[in-house]
């Protein structure tokens, strides 16, 4: 049955050493409180290349990426991929842990991949951009002013003058 979706491969996805180091730990930790949630991860983790921290593609999607994807019902979504500690919806944040989160991570632009949602459906979505946050010492850190001169900024003159009395 070549129309048949559960036949369909899944694409080649990478994960850097740290996040399959993090994601591995996390899916043991989950496993008996939700251990359909650790199976997929863990499936995931198992399948993918694992790459050098350093070495992996800014269009991959990796732990803290924004991702922009279409889903087959819908409009383009875009998502920053999480830990479950830090998910909140409302945010546009969504956990690893989720069958979608689960099913981002590695994946690259041009890159689609069927999942299955909690509900049983299967559906499948393809990525359409990935953007990593910036990295401490990256361009957009060294353009912002330090926290410590945006408070200064902002501390009234007359508070900095010797005390009166």
């Amino acid at each position: 049955m070549p129309n048949d979706m559960k036949a369909r491969r899944k694409p080649n996805i990478r994960i850097s050493h740290s996040d399959h180091a993090r994601l591995s730990a996390l899916a043991s930790t989950v496993a008996a409180r939700n251990p359909e949630a650790s199976d997929e991860l863990f499936a995931e983790l198992e399948r993918a290349r694992i790459v050098a921290d350093g070495s992996i593609s800014a269009g991959t999607v990796q732990m803290g990426s924004t991702v922009t994807f279409k889903p087959d019902t819908g409009e383009p979504k875009t998502v920053t991929l999480v830990f479950p500690g830090d998910a909140d919806i409302s945010e546009g944040k969504v956990s690893i842990l989720t069958p979608i989160g689960t099913a981002l991570i590695g994946l690259s632009p041009g890159q689609s991949i069927m999942w299955t949602a909690r509900d049983g459906r299967r559906h499948e979505l393809s990525v359409l951009a990935v953007n990593q946050p910036a990295r401490e010492g990256d361009a957009a850190d060294q353009c912002a002013p330090a926290p410590s001169s945006v408070v200064a900024a902002h501390v009234a003159p007359a508070n900095l003058g010797p005390a009166r009395g």
